[in-house]
C-alpha cells in the first residue's frame, strides 16, 4: 500500500522559506517520479484536479519546474529516507496553497508540470497535503 505523508507547510512572510517534506511508503522510489502540486485558494470545491504541477523529479535525478516558480523552489529526494523535498525560497502570497505530494509511472514525468489531463491525475498516488500561508 502507497502512502505519501507531507509536512513542513506554515504561515510565513512573503520573502521567508519553507522546507516541505513528504515522507513515502509501499514504493520503490527508482520506478516513479515524484512531484509537488498546488491547489491555490479559492479552487478546494475543484478538487486536486485543479491543483498545478509546480516541481516534479523523476527516478534519474531530472527535475522540471513550472515557470513561475523556477529559481525559488527545489525539489530533491532522499531515497535512504525514503523522503521527498520541496525547498521554498523568496516566498510571494502567490505561492499560498495546499501543496500535495504525488507519485506516479515514470512515463509521465514531462507532463506533470504542464497543465497534466484529468487521466494523468487518476494515475497518480497523493498525500493529504501541507498548507501554506503567505502573508505580505
Amino acid at each position: 500500500q502507497v502512502q505519501l505523508v507531507e509536512s513542513g507547510g506554515g504561515s510565513v512572510q512573503a520573502g521567508g522559506s519553507l522546507r516541505l517534506s513528504c515522507t513515502t511508503s509501499g514504493l520503490t522510489s527508482s520506478s516513479y517520479t515524484m512531484a509537488w502540486f498546488r491547489l491555490a485558494p479559492g479552487k478546494e470545491r475543484e478538487g486536486r484536479i485543479a491543483s498545478d504541477g509546480v516541481a516534479a523529479i523523476d527516478a534519474d535525478g531530472s527535475t522540471k519546474y513550472a515557470d513561475s516558480v523556477k529559481g525559488r523552489f527545489t525539489i530533491s529526494q532522499d531515497s535512504a529516507k525514503n523522503t521527498l523535498y520541496l525547498q521554498i525560497d523568496a516566498l510571494k502570497p502567490e505561492d499560498t496553497g495546499m501543496y500535495y505530494c504525488t507519485a506516479g509511472p515514470r512515463v509521465l514525468f514531462r507532463l506533470l508540470v504542464s497543465k497534466p489531463t484529468a487521466s494523468v491525475f487518476q494515475s497518480l498516488y497523493w498525500g493529504q497535503g501541507t498548507q501554506v500561508t503567505v502573508s505580505s
